[in-house]
């Protein structure tokens, strides 16, 4: 193993954008065992449960301070109709889920499981609604359904079904992937549709609806602009929010192809580094489509919501191929941690951000089976590390000094990457070593305020395979680690393919530049 070092420069007294909260949402889809047997066990099972839904699923989630849930979908939203999954379970029709392995489903888990899941949890739902396969009308009486007081036919349906006060939902998406699964539209075809449903997504009271309009896959700036026009061009520039309030964009770190993604845990160090090269273009994107939208947004009223991110690998041999099961190891994390930079350094344009997805689905939290058994994943613990920067204000990270760039396939990749934040007189500063075989001590040279009380979390694994299961759950968790502070300067040593976190407490004396 070989050594290597670093430095990098923090203004204390210099804050930009808040991280808004929401970018460490979560995204629960009808896939898989993401919802039934993840999620949802049944009334009747063994497994400990409220009303259904698996508390011990629910305890880990409220320990990130999760601050929003996605449902149904995903391209399940667009074959999803609402009035499916409400009144007695007895009495809900079954659907096949055509999207995610032609299964069979009960609607058991329909709208007031999830709003009670989201009452739960803690979380702000964020509901996706249906315009590939549904209606207008379909949408508008769903958004009133559930955030309605007052007298109407669809109050007097959700008062007959148990609920007689209305929730409180802020999200909701108008379609997902409207250029694929939902519905294989052009551009100017889904913007159009995107302005009529959300017309009549009203207000009801004081529930005030973030709607957020279907947007492009990875760096389609084209989908973008095409939205913003949307928007500009019906004399909405002094309220460009008038139709919504947010653009999506998805993006999922696949280093190889599509039809050959590559294995979650059997990797070389060449398909190591494709991955954090791949996670870390997710900052071009941004950067492109916030370019795109600040020459029709300048004061960025419009927020950019990266509602899908996360690696997708080729499924666990023997698992079904329409389920997305893929192990968790220590390299998702460092993917996780990489992406969690990006975003922070992104906070004053990108207002949301979903994994996909939460439990037992690609790159997920939490991985459960039948037998009551749970698993906290390696990415689980980046989210918890990083719960500080929730609401916090940024501040920037000035790398002065790097180890060399890595190169594969003509990419080169920074092994370090840092960011910050301050809240509540705390500073929390997060870091990866992305290098496979080289430790790196880095200082932090922290000015214009003084601290005290350094204290670090770190993450790491004898090899980058390395993943948690039923038999060893804790092979990839957090531990202590030693951090020194001397005259402003804080030094941690970070070992190979690692991620911490550091802490200092804040004095109120002002320390000189």
């Amino acid at each position: 193993m070989t050594n290597s070092t670093a430095r990098a420069v923090i203004d204390l007294d210099v804050t930009g954008p808040v991280i808004d909260r929401h970018l460490y949402g979560h995204f629960a889809e009808h896939l898989g065992r993401c919802i039934y047997g993840g999620f949802y066990v049944g009334e009747d099972s063994p497994i400990p449960n409220e009303g259904g839904i698996r508390l011990d699923v629910v305890a880990a989630l409220r320990a990130l301070n999760i601050p929003n849930l996605r449902w149904p979908g995903g391209c399940f939203a667009d074959e999803y109709h609402w009035r499916d999954g409400i009144g007695p379970k007895a009495d809900r029709p079954v659907m096949v889920n055509t999207h995610w392995g032609n299964v069979e489903e009960n609607n058991h888990f329909g709208t007031h499981e999830f709003m009670a899941l989201c009452e739960l949890l803690g979380a702000e739902p964020y509901v996706n609604g249906n315009v590939g396969s549904g209606t207008v009308q379909e949408m508008s009486e769903w958004v009133e359904y559930l955030t309605r007081d007052g007298d109407s036919p669809a109050v007097r349906q959700r008062k007959a079904n148990g609920r007689d006060e209305a929730w409180r939902v802020p999200f909701w998406g108008i379609g997902n992937e409207a250029w694929g699964c939902g519905g294989n539209m052009r551009a100017e075809a889904y913007a159009d549709e995107a302005r009529r449903f959300a017309t009549f997504c009203r207000d009801h009271g004081d529930n005030k609806l973030y709607k957020i309009a279907a947007g492009a896959s990875d760096d389609d700036l084209a989908w973008t602009e095409t939205l913003m026009k949307a928007v500009a061009c019906l004399g909405c520039k002094k309220d460009p929010k008038k139709f919504f309030q947010g653009i999506s964009f998805h993006y999922y770190t696949v280093p190889g192809t599509w039809q050959h993604k590559g294995s979650a845990t059997e990797f070389g160090a060449d398909d190591y580094y494709r991955t954090m090269i791949k996670a870390a273009d997710i900052d071009r994107v941004i950067k492109g489509h916030s370019a795109v939208m600040d020459a029709y947004d300048p004061g960025r009223t419009i927020g950019l919501v990266c509602d899908e991110w996360g690696t997708w690998w080729d499924v666990e041999p023997g698992t079904n191929p329409g389920f997305l099961f893929q192990q968790n190891t220590q390299r998702d994390a460092l993917v996780a941690g990489l992406h969690f930079d990006i975003f922070h350094r992104h906070a004053a344009r990108l207002k949301m951000a979903n994994i996909a997805q939460t439990v037992n689905v690609l790159q997920a939290m939490i991985l459960t089976d039948d037998d009551g058994s749970l698993v906290l994943t390696p990415t689980y613990h980046v989210f918890e590390m990083n719960k500080g920067h929730q609401d916090a204000a940024s501040l920037a990270v000035h790398l002065i000094d790097t180890p060399a760039a890595i190169s594969v396939d003509d990419a080169a990749l920074t092994p370090v990457s840092a960011s910050a934040s301050t809240k509540d007189g705390t500073v929390l500063i997060s870091v990866t070593n992305l290098s496979l075989d080289s430790a790196t001590k880095i200082d932090f040279d922290l000015r214009g305020l003084a601290v005290r009380s350094p204290r670090g979390r770190l993450l790491t694994s004898d090899q980058p395979q390395t993943h948690n299961s039923p038999a060893s759950p804790g092979a990839v968790s957090p531990v202590e680690f030693e951090v020194r502070l001397t005259d402003g300067t804080l030094t941690a040593e970070l070992p190979p393919h690692s991620f911490a976190t550091i802490e200092v407490d804040l004095d109120s004396e002002p320390r000189g530049k």
